[in-house]
């Protein structure tokens, strides 16, 4: 006899402790009911069977359901803002400043984030947390290998600056990985790094659900410094940031309530 997704939700969390109840559902179990047909398995007790016994299938499973899309400098137009608007008083008013890059992907964005800052500061003096709760996930971005097809949107100085071209795949350059601390993390169950000066937490929060979503900004917001700004993705608006203790200062980006 077949489980119910309920059910299925429950094992899963005891088996790879994600809380598929944080996400919507909907969106959810049409992923997972693609990736179970895909898999050969006719129900949610013959699939969970599959990932229990199967090491390579559940990693596959908890890469698709993360939804690992990404690329460097995607929509560009809002990380102009970073660079012309919101980097620069941050930048003179403080020599070391802490940059988290919550749910990482595979890399591109926290590196995104190195070359941009390398505009202002030395590659030495730059650190960037980056998070993610996919261990296949943070191993790629530990790689530092990338398609061409990531790189749509880099500006063409830090391609020829920052990356190594090997036939159809391009490795970028380790003095830019060593800035970067690649750490598995659950946003919904992990402590908050505290006092960051720009949290980047860009097409992640839009699939989890309203109160998933609510608990989120509240923590993001404790997480900031006094000075420190929340950058979203282009589909995360916050409606009504100031339950969060949060103010709009551009499109996509919220600083603290003093």
């Amino acid at each position: 006899m077949g489980w119910s997704y309920e059910q299925f939700k429950q094992e899963i969390l005891g088996l790879t402790n994600i809380d598929l109840s944080s996400y919507k559902e909907r969106q959810m179990k049409r992923r997972i009911d693609s990736l179970m047909t895909r898999n050969g398995c006719n129900n949610y007790r013959e699939y969970y069977a599959l990932l229990e016994n199967n090491k390579e299938k559940l990693l596959q499973f908890i890469d698709y359901i993360t939804i690992n899309v990404s690329e460097f400098f995607r929509n560009p137009a809002q990380w102009d803002v970073l660079k012309n608007e919101i980097l620069p008083p941050i930048l003179n008013k403080y020599r070391n400043i802490r940059v988290w890059s919550a749910g990482c992907s595979t890399g591109e964005e926290p590196y995104s984030v190195v070359m941009l800052l390398s505009r202002f500061l030395p590659l030495s003096s730059i650190r960037v947390l980056a998070t993610d709760i996919d261990m296949n996930a943070l191993e790629k971005a530990r790689s530092g290998v990338y398609a061409a097809s990531s790189l749509g949107a880099l500006p063409g100085e830090f391609l020829q600056k920052y990356f190594i071209r090997r036939e159809d795949l391009y490795i970028i350059d380790p003095k830019v990985k060593a800035c970067v601390d690649f750490v598995q993390h659950d946003l919904l169950k992990d402590p908050f790094p505290d006092n960051c000066h720009i949290i980047l937490c860009r097409n992640v929060i839009i699939y989890f659900s309203e109160e998933a979503k609510a608990k989120l900004f509240s923590r993001f917001s404790a997480a900031l410094h006094p000075d420190g700004v929340l950058f979203v993705g282009s589909t995360e608006h916050i409606i009504m940031p100031q339950r969060y203790n949060l103010k709009s200062i551009k499109a996509f980006f919220y600083k603290r309530i003093q």
